[in-house]
């Protein structure tokens, strides 16, 4: 039986229609992507879904006792409430039981007879809720998904009140995945996440999440891992698409590609049709031609298909650029720090001409602090950068400033591009070719920049840089205010073999951009160390991922339980431990801390312990010791690994 089931649903916004007659279900478990462009109307079908909006007409039938979670883009928390009560708040159901236990226990001590075995029976009947809705040992899957979420252990007790808006979204998605609904709609959930968060949440989705989950993202990586279905929203209407992101482009094309075929014969149709209308409409077979026009006006009508839309955007044709130097940066024993807080220390590294570095790490390690003092805008506290010679350096920074409002779009691309033709400007029609490929329509390539919303002012911005024959591109963040067919518009413009032949360095958690941009990589690990990796993300990627099945196999080995393998790691940056101590060492100290942990969490399935406050802090206090010590010896055993 379907989770969820939407019939003939017809939706507008005054005159706009948004939805017209769609229909859809979702059966339980099921993972599915909701694509389209901006605006398009996914986030108006999730909000019917959820009986926020009701249609205009149509039905929407959800499955009797059926929970729906939804991600909201301004999540409401009790200000005085910290960190992890906000989390723990998805299980207030859990611990009323355990409240409503915890009475029973206390009838029990002065009860006999039948109202004994009436107490009896209902504490079996409580425990029997319990352990259905998670049981006693939650405290490690609140843990695991603040951390997750990026948060840090000192972060947990944090109040609410002091959390910047990004926080406050990942508390909101931690809260929403741990409530566990039948059906999850999740509304661009990796707004505010750094690439260790997406991992974590792709992994959760596809592995252990065991509802069904409605996934609007613009990364692509994650729905192509996550999701088995996709429905694309265009025009009002929706289409199925069996398989991920990657099968739906492909089934996409070929759909788009015998649509086209069909209304070209069609239009063709129509012009045979108006030819002999206008030749006979006033001679002897006018009657012929008069009922011909009838029948036309009906197969317009009633048959002739909507022009379609394109799925691959304006290939950019980009202007060269000059040729730099050989070397064009050198960064000799640099280190960068803010107080105790290392961001990198004694790094050296060279930048060569036609180089592609993606730069990743987590929020706030310092990546963009990196890119200023490459560039000169800030200075390292010790060592030093050199800049090569024949710059000519176009820089996207997450924030954009500086500019004249006052200028129409086009008029505003067409003053930073440079002409294919060599001429110091770029042409008008260049400009407006270039504000279509962005996704800019006619009527949009007008408005003065001052008119536009920061997020369309961040992609015309990207667009004239991307377009500006620069020879070195720096991008922080650039993604971040693209739909899908924009993001693989830069994708297109800037991969290997693609149009820019210059020198990238590229800041991103978009991990999409990343594999089919860049050939080396610099990464963060949180705690002042940069290492350099040659390859593509996806082959960092498969590395780590051989590196995990390593510890979980070692660990499976040693007879350590089986949750332990699946702890969460802490992402908080403290200094790495036993520097000095081997492999083998690391090793079994790391399979003892995991079998305390897993000792730890038996005793706390213990319902008598549960309900003993006292055992149950220190249990709670140990088991977080453990785990304190625990992190840095996972992370210097994945490291050296790595290395070996």
């Amino acid at each position: 039986m379907a989770l969820i089931t939407l019939s003939n649903v017809h939706h507008a916004y005054g005159s706009h229609v948004v939805l017209d007659g769609v229909a859809a279900s979702i059966e339980p478990g099921e993972k599915i992507g909701l694509v389209g462009r901006n605006g398009s109307g996914k986030t108006t079908l999730m909000r019917v879904m959820l009986g926020e909006i009701s249609p205009d007409s149509g039905a929407v039938q959800l499955q009797r006792g059926a929970g729906v979670g939804y991600l909201r883009q301004d999540p409401a928390f009790d200000p005085n409430e910290t960190v992890r009560d906000a989390a723990a708040g998805a299980f207030e159901h859990l611990h009323r039981l355990h409240q409503q236990l915890h009475d029973v226990y206390e009838k029990m001590t002065a009860a006999s007879g039948v109202p004994l075995d009436r107490l009896l029976k209902r504490q079996a009947a409580l425990d029997g809720q319990i352990k259905a809705a998670g049981g006693y040992a939650i405290d490690h899957k609140i843990d695991a998904a603040l951390h997750g979420m990026g948060f840090m252990d000192e972060q947990f007790g944090l109040a609410t009140a002091v959390l910047s808006g990004g926080q406050l979204s990942r508390l909101s998605l931690a809260r929403l995945l741990l409530e566990e609904p039948d059906l999850l709609l999740l509304d661009e959930p990796t707004n505010h996440l750094d690439i260790d968060g997406r991992r974590w949440l792709e992994q959760f989705l596809a592995q252990e999440y065991r509802g069904a989950v409605l996934l609007v993202s613009h990364d692509r990586w994650l729905l192509d891992r996550v999701v088995g279905r996709i429905i694309e929203i265009e025009r009002g209407s929706l289409r199925d698409y069996p398989g991920n992101y990657s099968k739906y482009v492909d089934l996409r094309r070929q759909h788009k590609l015998t649509e086209a075929r069909t209304y070209a014969k069609q239009v063709e149709k129509i012009r045979r049709e108006e030819r002999f209308i206008a030749r006979y409409k006033a001679g002897q077979r006018a009657r012929q031609a008069k009922g011909r026009q009838s029948r036309l006006e009906r197969f317009r009508r009633d048959k002739l298909i909507d022009r379609p839309s394109e799925l691959d955007v304006m290939r950019l044709t980009l202007p060269k650029a000059r040729r730099s130097g050989e070397q064009v940066i050198v960064a000799e024993s640099i280190s960068k720090r803010y107080g105790d807080t290392v961001l990198f220390e004694d790094l050296s590294l060279t930048i060569r001409r036609g180089d592609r570095v993606g730069i990743i790490g987590s929020n706030g390690v310092g990546k963009t602090t990196l890119v200023e003092c490459l560039l000169g805008e800030l200075e390292p506290q010790s060592g030093a950068v050199r800049t090569g010679s024949r710059l000519s350096v176009g820089y996207y920074r997450q924030r954009q400033e500086h500019l004249d409002l006052e200028l129409p779009l086009w008029r505003y691309l067409q003053s930073v591009i440079v002409s294919l033709d060599g001429q110091a400007r770029g042409s008008e029609q260049q400009a407006r070719d270039l504000a279509g490929a962005f996704h800019f329509s006619g009527d949009e390539q007008d408005k003065l920049l001052g008119d536009l919303s920061g997020g369309e002012r961040s992609r015309a911005v990207l667009a004239g840089i991307v377009a500006g024959a620069h020879n070195l591109l720096v991008l922080d963040e650039p993604t971040n205010h693209l739909d899908i067919p924009s993001a693989e518009q830069l994708e297109q413009a800037l991969s290997v073999g693609g149009g820019y032949a210059g020198t990238l360095l590229l800041v991103t958690h978009d991990r999409a951009l990343l594999d089919a941009t860049c050939e080396e990589l610099l990464i963060f690990d949180g705690c002042g160390e940069v290492r350099v990796f040659h390859g593509r993300y996806s082959h960092w990627a498969e590395q780590n991922r051989a590196i995990g099945h390593a510890v979980a196999d070692r660990r499976s080995r040693s007879g350590s339980p089986a949750g332990a393998a699946m702890l969460p790691r802490s992402r908080r940056p403290a200094a790495e431990a036993a520097c000095g101590v081997s492999l083998a060492t690391l090793e079994r100290r790391i399979e003892a801390l995991q079998q305390r942990i897993g000792e730890v969490d038996q005793q706390m399935l213990d319902p008598t312990v549960y309900t003993d406050g006292a055992r149950c802090k220190g249990l709670k206090a140990q088991r977080a010791e453990f785990l304190k010590e625990l992190e840095p010896l996972e992370r210097t055993w994945a490291r050296r690994a790595a290395e070996a």
